[in-house]
């Protein structure tokens, strides 16, 4: 049934005359927070495997023992950068989030007519006429915090930073590329010949180059198979251009 050809009852309206949510997909906020999970997941791991291959492809034919030592410092080098790096972008946000905040509080004070205005811009581009457009802009402009949060959303398009997912999807990627850069240390790990661990470590790569990016595409409704073969080609141009760097510096 059509709810907006058919609004529910008077009694089944709650407090300032919004009705329950009606059955539904999963609430967003959920859906987010799992799509940044596996995002930071993916991003973490797939970028984490290729320099530790090109190290461990370079070493292998020339000095085999150092192939361990020298792939796991530069899985967890690239792990901890990694990490770290999101987290001072983070820290980033936050900061220019704040600055803008502060500054839509005092043009609320200092420029009131004129952002009031604003708000009546941005509710009329979306259909918002005549007295409802005036109650609109009351309503919004009676409450100073309220007023900032839709000036901050819908005309500067900023969302407040969460700190715990930054910090958690800083975390997340950093292990996720840690943990993605040993996998190709395994073949040699085992003991097997440079030759035939070099060969199984490649297939380990492309093979993780290729989920990962099937996994990434498929969480952004994009197509998973064209996703994994970018994955591959972008990982592949990355470890190819680390191999030869290595090769002529050797």
């Amino acid at each position: 049934m059509d709810s907006a050809a058919h609004p529910p009852k008077p009694d089944a309206l709650n407090r300032d005359g919004l009705w329950p949510m009606p059955p539904g997909p999963p609430h967003e906020e959920s859906h987010i927070a799992a799509h940044e999970v596996v995002r930071d997941v993916v991003d973490g791991a797939a970028g984490g495997m290729i320099v530790p291959f090109a190290i461990a492809a370079v070493l292998s034919g020339v000095a085999a023992p150092a192939v361990l030592p020298g792939g796991a410092a530069a899985a967890v080098a690239g792990g901890i950068a990694l990490g770290l790096g999101r987290y001072v972008a983070a820290r980033g946000e936050t900061a220019h989030y704040a600055l803008e905040r502060r500054r839509e509080e005092e043009e609320t004070v200092e420029y009131a007519d004129r952002e009031r205005w604003e708000v009546a811009a941005i509710l009329h581009r979306y259909g918002v006429r005549g007295d409802a457009l005036r109650l609109a802009v009351d309503s919004i402009c009676s409450d100073t915090k309220r007023w900032v949060d839709f000036m901050m959303r819908f005309e500067l398009d900023l969302k407040e930073p969460e700190p715990i997912r930054a910090a958690r999807g800083a975390a997340v990627a950093g292990l996720a590329s840690t943990a993605a850069g040993l996998v190709p240390l395994l073949p040699f790990a085992m003991g097997s010949p440079p030759g035939a661990a070099l060969t199984t470590s490649a297939l380990l790569t492309v093979a993780g180059l290729l989920g990962f990016g099937w996994l990434k595409a498929r969480g952004e409704g994009q197509a998973p198979l064209a996703g994994a073969l970018n994955r591959l080609l972008i990982g592949g141009i990355a470890a190819g251009a680390a191999l030869l760097a290595g090769m002529a510096a050797g």
